[in-house]
């Protein structure tokens, strides 16, 4: 199923990339530049061939996104084991760790304050 839905994707992404580039620019040449020097615009009608093109594209690029969300659902699963929801730093954590193992620190020797060090302001 999964790679039905893919294929269908890879179909309707590349008919999207000839819809996107039949479309006329701003300019006036592509599909519909081509066509009315042909002088076949009486027949095909210029701006038909616009809004056809128009409302393709939108299709395909919703069908080209409907296709790869649902491609998504249809992956095989890749783990049958316990831990597959997990992310690959969980994986390697053990469940517990013993009390006694935990490193201590090093019991420091106990320095007395030091007295007042500063020198004596002078007299004025």
């Amino acid at each position: 199923m999964h790679v039905f839905v893919v294929i269908l994707a890879l179909i309707a992404s590349l008919l999207l990339i000839a819809s996107v580039l039949l479309q006329s620019p701003k300019a006036g040449s592509g599909l519909t530049g081509g066509i009315a020097s042909l002088g076949t615009v009486q027949t095909l009608g210029v701006r038909r061939t616009g809004d056809f093109l128009s409302k393709t594209t939108a299709v395909l690029a919703g069908l080209v996104m409907l296709l790869c969300f649902v491609a998504q659902f249809t992956l095989p699963a890749r783990h049958k084991a316990a831990d597959a929801g997990k992310s690959i730093l969980q994986k390697d954590v053990p469940a517990s760790l013993p009390v006694n193992s935990l490193p201590t620190a090093p019991s420091l020797p106990t320095v007395p304050a030091p007295a007042n060090t500063l020198p004596a302001a002078p007299a004025k």
